[in-house]
């Protein structure tokens, strides 16, 4: 069974012809892969796009790619309807599904990568791919999020595993395995401590960001992150550090996805208003 193969590119550039700079879009889709809507919530500048692919799952054999090319200026935010989810592996051995996303962003683009959570089946064998690329005075405000199974339905993972690769080559680099029978990984206080539920989110930039700068950024995050390891009983465990010049990220475990996203909306909040001045403006598709 080989699968399917789906391809979604996406390109941005500014429209100065009506006098108003506007952030255009085109998209070009190979299966199911798409745009659901384009909306302006927060004016011509920004535009807003909704991802979608229709039947929902990614089995064994399957592979999404996506690509988006943001010119110069362009200001996008991207995100999902729903969660996706790698169901489990049927077939020969070794036969995974696998997501891969190019975010290439011009001078002076800037990005809001927001896909709802990627949860894991138990028996899934999936491959998780993000790579960036950001020219000088571009700027990103991205996060992944991995739900290990369904424990609630009583679908807990328990077999299978998955593979993450989040990367600004030559700069920044998260990459690893989580096996649903490593329980060294999964359990320890040095691993996940046993949580079901692992975000990651980040700031990043074409070039050094400015001490000063660097530091109201990751001051904006930790007003948000710091009550929770003060605080007893907390659903989740969170730190933000800098581990290089251009990047700061945000990690985070939880028992569940809610309370790791509702954390990711309020630093991408703080984010947007400290570097841009914007509001939260949160994608419509959250709201319905």
């Amino acid at each position: 069974m080989a699968g399917w193969h789906a391809h979604l590119a996406l390109r941005y550039w500014v429209d100065t012809s009506t006098g108003t700079p506007t952030t255009r879009a085109h998209d070009l889709h190979e299966g199911p892969l798409r745009v659901l809507r384009r909306l302006y919530p927060e004016g011509p500048g920004i535009c807003h796009h909704v991802v979608v692919h229709p039947p929902g799952g990614i089995v064994g054999g399957d592979r999404l790619e996506l690509e988006a090319t943001l010119g110069e200026g362009t200001h996008v935010v991207v995100t999902t309807p729903g969660a996706a989810r790698y169901y489990r592996s049927e077939g020969e051995a070794g036969l995974h599904q696998a997501q891969q996303v190019r975010l290439a962003l011009a001078a002076g683009a800037r990005l809001e990568w927001l896909p709802m959570e990627a949860i894991a089946y138990s028996g899934c064998n999936a491959h998780n791919r993000i790579e960036l690329s950001l020219e000088p005075g571009a700027q990103m405000i991205g996060w992944d999020v991995l739900a290990l199974g369904l424990p609630a339905s009583q679908q807990p993972f328990v077999a299978g595993s998955v593979q993450q690769h989040l990367a600004l080559p030559g700069h920044w680099l998260e990459r690893g395995r989580i096996a649903a029978d490593d329980r060294l990984l999964r359990e320890s206080p040095l691993g996940l401590g046993g949580a079901g539920v692992l975000a990651t989110a980040w700031w990043a930039e074409g070039e050094a960001i400015p001490r000063e700068r660097r530091q109201r950024l990751l001051d904006a995050a930790r007003e948000h992150t710091e009550p929770l390891a003060a605080g007893a009983g907390s659903p989740l465990r969170a730190g933000v550090s800098s581990p290089h010049e251009r990047v700061i990220v945000l990690r985070v475990l939880a028992e569940k996805a809610e309370p790791a996203m509702a954390l990711l909306h309020r630093v991408r909040a703080a984010w947007r208003a400290q570097a841009w001045g914007l509001g939260a403006e949160p994608p419509r598709i959250w709201r319905t």
